[in-house]
């Protein structure tokens, strides 16, 4: 009987195991199989952006509305296009995914983040200056809810999700143009004035002066504190040392670049909107051109990057840097704006 038990226990062992291994069998094909399928969608959604035809977009809208392309139009559309595309490209919104392969991927959220903040900084132009015909004026309703939105907490997985946060903030927008093209609707405004146009760039301006400093210092450099200088009676909180070193660590290097790229993307295109909705304050003052070369140098940023990883070679050593290439860009995009904005300012 004994015996007989044993026999009976071996055998349901036997057929465990070879059922167990079936099992680990199927399941390490199957994870084989996802990491494969996840491999290859990672480099999908990896794949950055093309640059679009704000004119063609804007007129499409237009077309879609039955309205004609009035001022601000195209400005707005180029907007609600860059957020449509940070939420709808190949794998819609990474920034806050929580599973491969999206939460194995760094290049492209970093580069949202830098189309992001050009879409913040522009949408609050929106709402303070170019919807307001003075400092007392009433703000737009929907851009007054559209702005908020976008500054919304950028990796937020739930409860709420960064997407549901941005698509509420992009259905106002698209409230805004309907409005804005409805000439019943007189509330919904867009003034192209120099004034508005100089702020706005002065934002620009800032925003590209911080990415100019971090891809350069890539490979690190000394500086000397020139934070108070210029003002004799100037004072800071906390005290600094007088020549410091400034450096950013090799885990961001490729952060910092790829939000440069995504920044320099979406300014070429609000740049662009730009050209078209101050088309007679920019002829006025003859600066169309210069508006254009700063277009170029940010548009120049968007090439291929041959190399499979961001380099970091010296200065002027034997390996590439391509930090300091985009840098040089920026910096020249970055300088062209302040000229433009000081030509802005001229009668």
């Amino acid at each position: 009987m004994k015996n007989g038990s044993g026999s009976h226990w071996k055998e349901r062992l036997e057929d465990w195991w070879i059922d167990s291994g079936l099992v680990r069998t199927t399941l390490g094909v199957a994870l084989i199989v996802y990491l494969l399928v996840a491999t290859v969608l990672g480099v999908i959604w990896s794949m950055e952006p093309d640059l679009f035809s704000v004119q063609e977009k804007a007129a499409e809208r237009a077309e879609a509305l039955n309205t004609q392309v009035k001022t601000g139009f195209t400005s707005t559309v180029t907007a609600i296009e860059i957020t449509d595309t940070l939420l709808n490209k190949p794998g819609g919104y990474l920034g806050n995914d929580m599973t491969p392969p999206g939460v194995w991927l760094d290049n492209i959220p970093n580069w949202e983040f830098g189309a992001l903040v050009q879409v913040r900084d522009f949408t609050r132009a929106m709402r303070k200056d170019f919807s307001r015909s003075q400092s007392q004026s009433t703000e737009d309703p929907d851009l007054a809810i559209a702005e908020p939105q976008f500054n919304f907490d950028s990796q937020s997985w739930a409860m709420p999700s960064t997407e549901s946060e941005y698509r509420k903030g992009l259905k106002s927008l698209d409230s805004y143009l309907v409005r804005l093209a409805d000439p019943a609707q007189p509330d919904a405004q867009f003034y192209a004035r120099a004034d508005n146009l100089r702020q706005w760039l002065l934002d620009v301006e800032t925003r590209l002066g911080s990415l100019s400093q971090r891809l350069s210092a890539s490979v690190g450099k000394k500086q000397l504190n020139i934070n108070l200088a210029g003002d004799a009676a100037a004072q800071q909180s906390t005290p600094e040392a007088y020549d410091q070193e400034v450096k950013t660590p090799w885990r961001e290097i490729d952060d910092t670049f790829y939000e440069a790229r995504g920044t320099a993307w979406a300014l070429s295109h609000l740049l662009h909107a730009v050209e078209v909705d101050f088309q007679d304050i920019l002829k006025k003052k003859n600066a169309q051109v210069s508006l254009r070369q700063i277009v170029r140098e940010l548009e120049a940023t968007q090439e291929t990057l041959l190399s499979p990883v961001v380099l970091n070679g010296g200065g002027f050593g034997f390996f590439a840097n391509h930090s300091l290439v985009m840098a040089s860009y920026i910096t020249r995009a970055n300088a062209a704006i302040a000229d433009l904005r000081e030509l802005l300012s001229k009668g």
